[in-house]
């Protein structure tokens, strides 16, 4: 069989992305460094270094399911390693997502201290009969991924405001987890301008997950309002990580794919990126796009 082109590759892996196909032309659109690696960055004082991409695994994620899960154990593994040999080795999971045991999976023959494992607990107002013991869930999620600890867990998808009076039970449970060192930071993934306004000045919080494209499409607010906020949280000491960075997979051509990382690295005002990658050569087309643009980090 003749072998593959990478041009070829690439456009072959990208084109079942949301529906994306990819013209040779456009792949020459940006100056690809062979065999870059994505590096890492400080996530705030949180006192964690970590990939500037992480790879997310909850696209269209919810109960206990994702693309990235649908792609079936054996592939997710080959694209994770494949995503750890380019230097991501930040994975960005959820219970909702069902992806713990492949993210555990895949990280069996890897160095456990060169790895972030982010994770995030779904929360109800205090009260709620739904409501378990924090350290009940995360011993489960322990289990599932194999490790003693969790680097960074989150509240996951808050929408609404003043959950810092309500939320309390999760956090007081995760608080007492960071003083074990069953986990290693603690923060928000915000879903609600008042959440995310709440986050930025809350000394709780140490990581922020904030949705920014320069589209406005799945996002809280307008990108100049966000990214002001963000600018706050970073002089607070949050490690601010974006999401939606393509707006959920409707910003996907070749202009819009490029527009949204040079305003991820350039103006949005985050430290690192979570991308819902689901081939090699997604990973491939995504840290050859971040690391042609180093003279963007700040």
């Amino acid at each position: 069989m003749e072998k593959q082109s990478r041009r070829k590759f690439i456009r072959t892996g990208l084109a079942g992305f949301a529906g994306l196909t990819v013209s040779s032309a456009a792949l020459l659109n940006f100056t690809s460094i062979p065999n870059a690696r994505v590096d890492r960055v400080s996530l705030g004082n949180s006192g964690l270094k970590v990939s500037r991409i992480a790879l997310g695994t909850g696209s269209k994620g919810s109960s206990k399911a994702s693309n990235q899960t649908r792609l079936g154990m054996e592939r997710f593994v080959e694209m994770a390693r494949h995503a750890y040999q380019r230097g991501i080795s930040f994975f960005d999971m959820a219970d909702s997502y069902g992806s713990h045991p492949y993210v555990g999976e895949a990280i069996k023959s890897l160095p456990r201290e060169k790895i972030t494992l982010l994770t995030k607990i779904w929360t109800y107002e205090d009260g709620s009969e739904r409501n378990l013991p924090v350290r009940e869930s995360l011993d489960r999620y322990r289990r599932e991924l194999g490790t003693d600890y969790i680097d960074i867990v989150l509240m996951h998808c808050l929408m609404q405001g003043n959950w810092s009076q309500n939320r309390k039970h999760y956090m007081e449970g995760l608080a007492r987890a960071k003083e074990e060192g069953i986990i290693r930071a603690m923060g928000v993934s915000c879903h609600n301008w008042e959440a995310m306004v709440e986050a930025v000045d809350n000394p709780w919080v140490d990581v922020i997950m904030a949705r920014i494209n320069p589209f406005q499409t799945h996002m809280d607010n307008t990108p100049d309002a966000v990214k002001e906020l963000l600018c706050r949280a970073r002089k607070n000491g949050k490690g601010v990580i974006g999401m939606k960075i393509f707006g959920e997979g409707r910003h996907i051509s070749e202009s819009e794919r490029e527009e949204s990382l040079k305003f991820a690295l350039a103006e949005s005002n985050i430290h690192c990126m979570t991308l819902g990658l689901e081939s090699i050569a997604q990973v491939d087309d995504a840290v050859d796009r971040v690391m042609s643009k180093q003279h963007l980090f700040y």
